[in-house]
């Protein structure tokens, strides 16, 4: 066959073979798009729902629905679901943690149950007490705090009344804590890692009980379960620990598990529906796309920086931010890089994808508006909320919820921002 007709044949091929798509998980909980119900959003990947028109420029003035004061300090970010926002805080002068929840539509702060006196475990300074966030199943709260050499889940209800709370596991604070709770049809599946030995666990998640629990390595990590749909099956993801691991989400057997994945992770896994991604930033730099079938083949890895903010996917191709504050297009399927944009600044909150727009924050509380473009950076907007900004933004509903740390009466006070366009 002569060479431009074995190009044209390629083409055809390639244009015909439809694009891998992540698929929802049959988790039995169903959820409106309007809703923002655990890390990562409905789908756990950081994508929202694209039928929705949040604003893409705002102040501490402009596009402002309402906005509230947050007791204490934390960098969980907010959860959303029905009349209600949650938030996990931590109060450092009383030794507390708490959840606080907050009225959906006037930022009121409705009721604050203290799920811990004392013990409460921070060490580095990008850290708080109170980092994961909360998940909701339309009937409790569940959250993950590290306290007095262990970490616990607890759940409450909705009204904040304690249902229980269960030890899950020793911990010896390295860095800080920040994993946030996954759901999965009956059950609630926490994880934590560290020198004390490691354990991902999935509780009942009306008793407490334990249904399984698989041990980990002796290891400092901060990942967060997440279950995704990839190769045409649910699949529990954790990285770090020196490994990329899939589980069945509801009986804890292992589907595969690899070498590869750096010791210290933060990042939360996301899927082109084929490949599964991975990064990490010590001992080194590490950003990776594995086959999601078990095979454990490795598709493609970069030496990128993805260490605290997780990426985004969309149409094959990923998207995020380096911690160092650089924007940056990835092919999905091989690795390469289709472009890259110095930003600025440092970035510790995740993007979120609405439609064919990400939203990316940086630590100084600079939001980055750009195009899911994968040919270049599409700026549409940068606006300033606040002095600080640890939690990735929540947006549902056309509003975008922020935590973000500003100067009041010469002290730093967190507050709940709730934007829209007026």
């Amino acid at each position: 066959m002569p060479t431009i007709l074995r190009v044209l044949a390629l083409a055809a091929a390639l244009i015909s073979t439809p694009l891998a798509h992540a698929q929802p998980v049959n988790d039995g909980i169903t959820v409106a798009p309007t809703d923002w119900p655990w890390w990562r959003g409905p789908s756990r990947n950081g994508v929202a729902d694209p039928d929705q028109t949040p604003p893409t420029e705002w102040s501490a003035t402009e596009n402002v629905v309402w906005k509230t004061p947050v007791p204490g300090r934390g960098h969980s970010s907010p959860t959303v679901f029905g009349k209600h926002v949650y938030l996990a805080t931590a109060d450092e002068k009383a030794e507390t943690q708490s959840i606080v929840c907050f009225d959906r539509a006037t930022g009121k702060q409705l009721w604050e149950t203290v799920c811990h006196r004392g013990g409460l475990m921070r060490k580095n300074e990008k850290s708080s007490a109170a980092s994961g966030s909360v998940a909701c199943d339309g009937e409790s709260l569940f959250i993950c705090f590290a306290n007095s050499d262990a970490v616990f889940v607890t759940a409450l209800a909705l009204d904040g009344k304690q249902r229980w709370q269960e030890k899950i596991c020793d911990y010896t604070i390295h860095q800080g804590f920040g994993a946030s709770p996954a759901i999965y049809q009956s059950l609630v599946i926490a994880s934590a890692d560290s020198h004390a030995g490691g354990v991902l666990a999935a509780l009942d998640r009306k008793t407490g009980k334990l249904v399984w629990k698989h041990d980990r390595p002796q290891e400092p990590n901060y990942t967060s379960p997440i279950i995704l749909h990839a190769a045409g099956k649910d699949q529990l993801f954790l990285t770090g620990c020196g490994l990329f691991s899939s589980f069945d989400p509801l009986t804890g057997k292992v589907l595969w598990e690899i070498p590869g994945a750096t010791i210290e992770c933060v990042t939360s896994t996301v899927t082109d529906g084929e490949r599964v991604f991975c990064s990490g930033g010590y001992p080194k730099n590490h950003l990776a796309g594995v086959a999601a079938d078990g095979s454990g083949e490795l598709a493609w890895e970069t030496r990128d920086r993805v260490y605290v903010p997780s990426l985004v996917e969309r149409d094959g191709y990923l998207f995020g931010v380096l911690d160092a504050g650089v924007a940056t297009c990835w092919e999905s399927a091989t690795g390469d890089q289709a472009w890259k944009k110095r930003v600025g600044g440092e970035f510790s909150a995740s993007p979120v994808l609405v439609g064919d727009v990400i939203y990316a924050t940086s630590e100084k509380g600079e939001t980055f508006v750009f195009r899911a473009n994968t040919k270049k950076y599409e700026e549409i907007a940068v606006n300033k909320l606040g002095d600080l900004a640890m939690a990735s933004p929540t947006i549902c509903g056309s509003r975008i919820y922020m935590r973000v740390v500003e100067q009041v009466d010469g002290e730093p006070q967190e507050m709940l921002y709730c934007l829209g366009n007026q």
